[in-house]
């Protein structure tokens, strides 16, 4: 049986003081894809952001990937997030650096040393998205799905049990969308576990999995009709 990745109990959302979700009970199990889907405003983003630490879990249980969120220290989040990898709607690329050096930023902050092995890691998770010759263009130079695709490399590069994905097909056409999510799912099917908000239902008619949604300040799982 699966183990649980990451669970929450009885827990509240809240931003800005506002309660954004209230009985939040979310279990997902390792090897899982699961969809969180809902109107702009319903709370996907918020409950992606506590889940990574940029907003407080201040009532109920949460735990993920082994941290536990309601007694998690400020010092603890980088340790965290280096066990989750999260890719945004709006890649977030610095935009003064090559694609190679992008990805060197971010393993040198995450403590990485060696420069061979960074190089060697860089290669490795571009290759899973089809990125790996375009290492030294500028973030400018790439189209918004290629963009996309290289956020998702970054996110693969410190081996993460759990990606998770916020509106990451948010900014692109559909058939770029429906490109980048092949790229997840490619990277669940090798055991990853992966989380994805969206509003874009053609996706979940196109790949169906496990759905989530945001709405009244609730959340709960929809089954898919099926045909």
């Amino acid at each position: 049986m699966s183990q649980s990745i990451l669970s929450l109990r009885n827990a509240t959302i809240y931003q800005e003081g506002k309660t954004i979700l209230s009985d939040v009970n979310l279990e997902v199990k390792q090897g899982e894809f699961i969809y969180v889907i809902g109107k702009t405003g319903s709370g996907k983003s918020s409950l992606l952001k506590t889940l990574y630490a940029d907003l407080e879990l201040k009532e109920g249980a949460g735990h993920i990937v082994d941290f536990d969120l309601a007694t998690l220290k400020e010092d603890d989040i980088p340790f965290l997030r280096r066990k989750i990898g999260i890719v945004f709607q709006d890649f977030k690329l610095l935009p003064d650096r090559t694609v190679k050096d992008n990805m060197l930023f971010v393993l040198k902050a995450t403590g990485w040393t060696d420069n061979s092995e960074m190089l060697q890691k860089i290669d490795e998770v571009l290759d899973k998205v089809g990125m790996k010759d375009f290492a030294t263009k500028m973030p400018h130079q790439l189209s918004g799905g290629e963009q996309q695709r290289v956020a998702i490399a970054r996110a693969l590069l410190n081996d993460p049990e759990l990606i998770l994905a916020d509106e990451p097909t948010g900014n692109l056409d559909p058939q770029t969308s429906a490109e980048v999510l092949e790229v997840l799912r490619k990277i669940n099917e090798n055991g990853k576990t992966v989380v994805m908000s969206t509003h874009d239902y053609a996706l979940l008619v196109k790949f169906p999995y496990k759905t989530l949604k945001c709405e009244d300040a609730k959340i709960f799982e929809v089954v898919q009709k099926t045909a």
